[in-house]
C-alpha cells in the first residue's frame, strides 16, 4: 500500500480532523520543548522560547511534508532537540556567555545542513544500523536529562536555581508542585477516560485549571508580569526581527566557534534523524505502506534549516502526533500540512495566550514525556546471562549522557555500536566445514589402488570452507580452527566462496599459512575467490594486488572447489601411483573392466566396440539423448555434468584413461541423465548394447562378468554419492 500523497478524490474533512487532532498534541509540546531549552539564559527567555517552540511548530508542519518521503507524518519540536538544545543552554548559561541564544541558533543551523546531507548521501538507510542497544540508552539519557532539568520549574523554583537545590523542600512552592502534579496526573488518566481528548491537551488543561484555582486563593500568581510560575510577557525583539540578529550573530562567529558548534549539532542532526526513521517504521506497520527514508530526512533538514532563520526551535517526526493523525482519519499529504497550518494559527495568536502558561503545567508535560522515553523494558536485560552485555551498553550510554553529556554519550555510542558490530561478527563460526581429502574427494573418478592413498595419506591435504568476514575481528578464530588440521599437512584447499570480506590482517594470516605450507614442500590453494562480494569488495583482486595470489606468490587461486581437490590429489598421488596410463591410447585388453579375458572373448567384443574422438569440449551425449552405449576412455578425460534449469550444472564425475560411463543407458536402455562433455580432446570406445548382447550369446561368462564389474561399479559410485549428499546436507 503507498501513501496516498495526493488528494484525489478524497473528502477534504478527515485530514482536517487529523491534522487538528494532531497540532493539539503537538502545539502544547512545542511550547513546553521551547521554554525548556531557552529558561535557563534568563528570566525573560522562557517566553521567547515559547514562541520559538510554535515557530518551530509552524514551520516544520508546513516545510517537511514537501518532499512526501512519509505524507502523513506530524513533524514538530521534539524531545532529543529540549536535551540536546536545553543542556547546551545550561552550560552556556553558567559561562555567562552573552552570544548564547546565536550558538544555538548556529547549532540548529548546522544540524539542519547535516540532515540534508544524510539525504544527499544516501544515508536514511544506514540509521537502521544503528543497534538498539545504543539508541535505546541513548533516548533514555536524553529523557532522563529532561526530567532533571524540569525539577526546577516543576517544583516552582526561581529562575537559574541549581539542580541541588531541588533538595531544598523550603524552596519549593504548594502552588507549582500542585500545578504539576495535575497535569502529569491529566495527561497519564486522559488516555483511559476518553480517546477524543489528546492527552497533552487534557494534561495542560488540567495544570491551567488547577493554576486557575490557586489563583483564587493568591491572586498574584495569576498576574503576567513579575511572576516566575507563569511564561510571562514577551519583551525582546519580535520574532522575525530577534531571527535576524541571531543570524548575524552567527556569521560573527570566527572558525573555532564554528567548530565547536559542529559536534552539539551532529549529535542533534543524528538524534533528530533517527527519531523521525523511527516514527516513520511505526507508521508504516500501522498503514501498510513504506517511507523513503532519504526524502524523510531531507524534509527534515530543510524544515530545520527553515525553522532556524525564523529563530524557531528544531524538531523532528514525532511520534504521538503522528499516530493521532493516523488515528483520526488523515491519510494524505493534506493532513499534515493541516497540522502546520493550525500551528502557525497558534503561532498568530501566541501573545494573547503564551504568557499566562503556568511553567509548572508545561515541566508537568515535560516529566511524562521524560519518563514515556525512558526503557524500563531494557531492565529485563539483567535477567538473563545472554543479555547482560546489552545491558551495560544501554546503562553505558545513559550514564554518560547524565553523568557528562550528550555530545560525549554520542561518542560512546558510536564506539559501542563498533564494539556491537565487532561482537556479532566475531561470535559465529569462520570455519563451515573442516575436513581432509580422504573424506571430501574431487570428482575424478580414480582407480581403487589410487582411492586407498588418498583414503590412508588424506590428511596431508587440509579441505575448508570458510565463511563471514575475515578480519582482524576473526583472524585468529580462523587459525585457533584450523591449526590443529594444518599441523602435519602439506597442502590446503580452502573454499571462499561464502566469504563476504577480507582485510588485510586476514590477508596476512593467508599469507602466513601459505609459507607455513611452502616450507613443508606443499602449497595454499584458494577456490572460489569471489570477484563480487555481497560487500561490493572484489577479493580476487584484493589478494592479487597483496600478492599472495599474483603470478609467483604463495598460493595458488583456482576457479572451482573440485579443481583445487583434483590438484591437491594429484600433488598427493605424484611417486605413489603403482601403474600410470601410457601416453598413447588404451588399448581394450588395457581396460581393467576386461582384463584377463581370453583373445577369442576381447576379439568378440571387439566386434561390438567402434572408436570414437572428441574434440576439446565436444559433447559426448547430452541428458535426454538416446542412446544405448557404453564408453571406455582410451585417452584424456571427460567430464559428466548435471544440468540444472536456469545455473550451472552440477559436476558429477570426470574420467579418465581406463574408465567407463554411460553404463545407466547402456543397463536400462533409457536415455541419458547427464552431459558428457570432453575435457581436452580424447579417444573413447562405444561399445553398443545391441552388438554387445550378440557377443554374449557366444560368450556368455564375458556377459557375466561385464556385468558383475558393472554392478560393483554402481555400487562404488552410490557409495560416494552417499558421502557427497552427506557433505551437501552438512553445509
Amino acid at each position: 500500500m503507498a501513501f496516498e500523497q495526493y488528494p484525489a478524490a478524497r473528502p477534504l474533512a478527515p485530514d482536517v480532523w487529523g491534522g487538528m487532532a494532531a497540532a493539539l498534541v503537538a502545539i502544547p509540546s512545542a511550547v513546553a520543548f521551547g521554554v525548556a531549552i531557552l529558561s535557563p539564559l534568563g528570566p525573560e527567555a522562557a517566553a521567547r522560547g515559547a514562541a520559538a517552540g510554535l515557530a518551530g511548530a509552524a514551520a516544520l508542519g508546513l516545510i517537511t511534508p514537501l518532499t512526501r518521503g512519509n505524507p502523513i507524518l506530524i513533524s514538530a519540536p521534539s524531545a532529543p532537540a529540549a536535551a540536546v538544545m536545553g543542556a547546551l543552554a545550561a552550560e552556556l548559561a553558567a559561562a555567562g556567555d552573552a552570544a548564547g541564544p546565536g550558538r544555538l541558533f548556529l547549532v540548529a543551523l548546522i544540524a539542519g545542513v547535516l540532515q540534508i546531507l544524510f539525504a544527499l548521501s544516501r544515508g536514511g538507510r544506514l540509521m537502521k544500523y544503528i543497534p538498539y542497544p545504543v539508541v535505546s540508552g541513548y533516548l533514555t539519557g536524553v529523557g532522563g536529562l529532561i526530567l532533571l532539568k524540569q525539577l526546577p520549574s516543576f517544583l516552582g523554583l526561581p529562575q537559574g536555581s541549581r539542580l541541588v537545590q531541588v533538595l531544598e523542600p523550603s524552596l519549593w512552592r504548594a502552588e507549582a508542585l500542585g500545578v504539576g502534579f495535575t497535569a502529569v496526573l491529566g495527561m497519564a488518566l486522559a488516555p483511559r477516560l476518553t480517546k477524543r481528548v489528546p492527552a497533552t491537551v487534557a494534561g495542560l488543561t488540567a495544570g491551567i485549571l488547577a493554576h486557575v484555582l490557586f489563583g483564587l486563593r493568591r491572586p498574584e500568581i495569576l498576574q503576567v508580569c513579575g511572576n516566575p510560575l507563569v511564561v510571562g510577557a514577551f519583551t525582546g525583539a519580535p520574532l522575525l526581527s530577534g531571527a535576524v540578529e541571531l543570524l548575524r550573530q552567527a556569521l560573527s562567529f570566527g572558525a573555532a566557534d564554528w567548530s565547536a558548534a559542529a559536534t552539539p549539532a551532529a549529535t542533534l542532526a543524528m538524534l533528530l534523524s533517527v527519531d523521525a526513521l523511527k516514527t516513520c517504521v511505526v507508521t508504516d506497520a500501522m498503514t501498510g505502506s513504506r517511507h523513503d527514508a532519504d526524502r524523510v530526512l531531507a524534509g527534515q533538514g530543510v524544515g530545520n534549516l527553515v525553522t532556524a532563520f525564523l529563530g524557531g526551535v528544531p524538531g523532528s517526526g514525532t511520534m504521538g502526533p503522528t499516530l493521532v493523525n493516523v488515528t483520526s482519519g488523515g491519510t494524505t499529504l493534506r493532513s499534515s500540512l493541516a497540522a502546520g497550518v493550525f500551528a502557525a494559527a497558534a503561532l498568530v495568536a501566541g501573545p494573547w495566550f503564551l504568557p499566562r502558561l503556568p511553567l509548572a503545567a508545561l515541566s508537568g508535560l515535560m516529566v511524562v514525556v521524560a519518563a514515556r522515553m525512558v526503557d524500563w523494558e531494557s531492565l529485563s536485560l539483567l535477567r538473563r546471562e545472554t543479555t547482560r552485555f546489552d545491558f551495560a551498553v544501554v546503562a553505558a550510554v545513559v550514564v554518560t549522557a547524565m553523568g557528562i553529556g550528550l555530545v560525549q554519550a554520542a561518542g560512546v555510542g558510536v564506539g559501542l555500536s563498533i564494539l556491537l558490530f565487532l561482537r556479532e561478527q566475531t561470535q559465529g563460526a569462520v570455519v563451515r566445514r573442516l575436513g581432509n581429502i580422504a573424506r571430501w574427494r574431487s570428482k575424478q573418478v580414480r582407480p581403487p589402488e589410487e582411492s586407498a592413498v588418498l583414503e590412508a595419506e588424506g590428511d596431508k591435504v587440509v579441505v575448508a570452507e570458510l565463511q563471514g568476514p575475515l578480519f582482524f575481528g576473526t583472524a585468529d578464530q580462523f587459525l585457533r580452527e584450523l591449526e590443529s588440521c594444518l599441523a602435519h599437512a602439506r597442502w590446503a584447499v580452502l573454499d571462499l566462496s561464502r566469504v563476504r570480506s577480507v582485510d588485510f590482517t586476514a590477508a596476512h594470516l593467508l599469507e602466513r599459512v601459505a609459507r607455513t605450507l611452502a616450507a613443508r614442500g606443499g602449497r595454499l590453494v584458494l577456490c572460489r575467490v569471489p570477484a563480487a562480494s555481497p560487500t561490493g569488495q572484489d577479493l580476487s583482486r584484493y589478494l592479487r594486488h597483496l600478492g599472495l595470489t599474483a603470478e609467483g606468490g604463495s598460493a595458488l587461486m583456482m576457479g572451482s572447489h573440485d579443481e583445487g581437490l583434483e590438484w591437491a590429489e594429484e600433488r598427493l598421488l605424484e611417486g605413489r601411483r603403482t601403474s600410470r596410463a601410457p601416453d598413447r591410447p588404451l588399448e581394450l585388453a588395457e581396460f581393467p573392466l576386461l582384463r584377463r579375458r581370453s583373445a577369442d572373448t576381447l576379439a568378440a567384443l571387439t566386434a561390438a566396440t567402434r572408436e570414437v574422438k572428441i574434440p576439446e569440449d565436444g559433447s559426448v551425449f547430452r541428458a535426454g539423448d538416446g542412446g544405448d552405449d557404453l564408453f571406455l576412455v582410451r585417452r584424456g578425460q571427460v567430464r559428466v555434468v548435471l544440468p540444472l534449469a536456469g545455473q550451472a550444472g552440477h559436476h558429477l564425475a570426470t574420467f579418465g584413461p581406463g574408465e567407463s560411463f554411460g553404463e545407466v543407458a547402456f543397463l536400462d536402455g533409457g536415455v541419458r541423465t547427464a552431459d558428457a562433455v570432453a575435457r581436452g580432446e580424447c579417444e573413447l570406445y562405444a561399445v553398443s548394447r545391441a552388438r554387445f548382447e550378440e557377443a554374449a550369446d557366444i560368450h556368455p561368462k564375458l556377459a557375466r562378468q561385464v556385468f558383475s564389474d558393472l554392478a560393483r561399479q554402481l555400487a562404488l559410485r552410490l557409495r560416494q554419492a552417499d558421502a557427497d549428499l552427506g557433505a551437501l546436507k552438512e553445509s
